[in-house]
């Protein structure tokens, strides 16, 4: 028990990177974790109600928080692909500089890329058991990155139209999903052992790249 409780004491402090008082470069705690999930999120997840359920707030705070963020350029909206009557959040070039130079948790981050690759691995899936055994009470989507997620399938060669490249599909929304799009953040993911093969389709493109 001590040795758990020193551990996530060791979190508590790692976690002062981004909740603060006041703002940071112009944003305050919660909205740099709103521009940081947008970032990282996938088109299915990058709406207002999906950033609300992520962040454990409600759907008017996040909409406060999309129209800040909107004001400083860092987004846009845009209309949905798959459902017209639909926004998708979109993060502006100018966005992604600022997250890129000003986001709090960047020397957090370089201090976990400092670690060995086997402990940054070790680090990362003992963080993930964490969170899969967390309760459900703060009211937030479980996400996570698509390539594990119970939904995505591989496609079949020569289906569908649009995104023709594309290589999986997601069965929950029924639409294509590329292989870039394997490595972002959903909030309607689903854990799953029995996932397809990504390495495999990444050795076929590091291939193709080469040649």
């Amino acid at each position: 028990m001590p040795l758990a409780r020193e551990a996530v004491e060791l979190l508590v402090q790692a976690a002062r990177a981004w909740y603060f008082e006041g703002n940071q470069h112009g944003l305050r705690d919660r909205e740099w974790i709103a521009l940081r999930f947008l970032g990282r999120a996938n088109r299915f997840s990058r709406t207002p109600s999906a950033l609300a359920g992520f962040i454990g707030a409600t759907r008017a705070t996040a909409s406060q928080i999309v129209k800040t963020l909107e004001s400083k350029s860092f987004l846009v909206r845009k209309p949905s692909q798959e459902d017209k009557r639909s926004v998708v959040l979109h993060v502006t070039p100018q966005g992604e500089k600022c997250l890129s130079q000003h986001d709090p948790i960047n020397h957090v981050v370089n201090a976990v890329r400092a670690l060995e690759t086997d402990e940054r691995l070790q680090l990362r899936d003992s963080l993930r058991e964490v969170l899969n055994h967390l309760d459900a009470a703060h009211q937030r989507f479980d996400a996570s990155v698509c390539r594990d997620c119970m939904f995505l399938a591989e496609r079949s060669p020569g289906t569908g139209k649009g995104r023709a490249t594309a290589e999986f599909m997601c069965r929950l929304y029924r639409a294509p999903v590329s292989l870039e799009e394997t490595e972002l953040l959903c909030t309607s993911f689903e854990r799953t052992r029995d996932r397809p093969k990504i390495e495999e389709h990444l050795d076929r493109a590091r291939a193709a790249s080469q040649s």
